[in-house]
């Protein structure tokens, strides 16, 4: 046993070589980043030492709060319609449909474009004012706002993309519905009990430890948004600073207005927040997630 345990490790560490590869690639913009955030740096000339003011002058950036606005309501929405509908596809897949490979396979390619600026574009297409959506409508006479260029529909629309692409997390409901023993919902079944009694009872708690992985990473996922918003908005975060995603007001003060210490600093203050929800839902997942042993 002793030496299987060792063959297991060295081939568990050779696995992970590329990993400890990347961090010599890593390292150093991690500790350049973090010097940068306390310095006044234009990437023009040599940085120079400002302590705590990029700090400070956060609290007072208006746009700065904006920008966190939009990211968390986008998050807080779109993440958790994203995991229902990625679930409740999962779960008809789930029913040994017949051509399960092709539909799996149609469901997962929107996720694989997701964060791609054809997608975004196209997204844009649609939903213009002279878009398809629009003239649909027109079909009734209904006369469609711009999604896009409209402040109340524009971030919606945006949530909309990252709910259509929610073929990832399908993929990995799909495999852990495949691990519930089917003796339990024939038992529950046996004993009189509806199907949304056996959701309720059987599948989600057996399932919660999926449930918490594909929460986890689509948080992280979603405080990283740029493209869609870069896009949508032609860079600009409009309309009415509706999809000023925070990545996206972190590139205008580092690269459009060269504001590179400043931007470092916003890059640690979203790292914090990152870590803080997910912080978070470690420990509020003792609550909720089941561990079948």
């Amino acid at each position: 046993m002793t030496a299987l345990r060792s063959r297991q490790d060295n081939a568990g560490y050779l696995f992970l070589l590329p990993w400890f590869a990347g961090i010599l690639f890593t390292v150093g913009p991690f500790l350049a980043s973090l010097y940068l955030a306390f310095t006044d740096y234009d990437l023009l000339t040599p940085p120079r030492w400002a302590g705590l003011e990029n700090f400070r002058a956060m609290l007072h950036d208006a746009t700065l709060h904006q920008s966190l606005r939009v990211t968390l309501v986008y998050t807080l929405v779109s993440v958790p319609l994203s995991l229902a509908v990625a679930l409740g596809v999962a779960m008809l897949l789930d029913r040994r449909v017949r051509g399960l490979a092709i539909y799996r396979s149609i469901f997962y390619l929107p996720s694989l474009l997701a964060g791609s600026v054809a997608v975004v574009m196209l997204w844009r297409y649609i939903f213009g004012y002279q878009g398809i959506v629009n003239d649909f409508l027109a079909l009734f006479g209904v006369q469609g706002p711009g999604w896009t260029s409209d402040p109340r529909y524009s971030l919606g629309t945006l949530i909309l993309l990252h709910v259509w692409t929610f073929g990832a997390p399908m993929v990995i409901f799909l495999a852990g519905l495949r691990q519930i023993p089917a003796v339990y919902y024939e038992a529950s079944a046996l004993d009189g009990a509806s199907r949304w009694r056996r959701f309720r009872s059987i599948t989600l708690p057996l399932l919660s430890p999926i449930i918490f992985f594909n929460l986890v990473q689509s948080l992280i996922a979603s405080f990283q948004t740029f493209t869609q918003g870069y896009v949508i908005s032609n860079g600009s975060g409009g309309p009415a600073g509706s999809t000023l995603f925070y990545n996206l007001y972190l590139y205008q003060k580092g690269f459009a207005e060269f504001h590179m210490g400043y931007a470092s600093s916003m890059a640690w203050l979203l790292l914090m927040i990152i870590a803080g929800f997910t912080a978070i839902n470690f420990l509020a997942a003792r609550y909720w997630v089941f561990y079948d042993n």
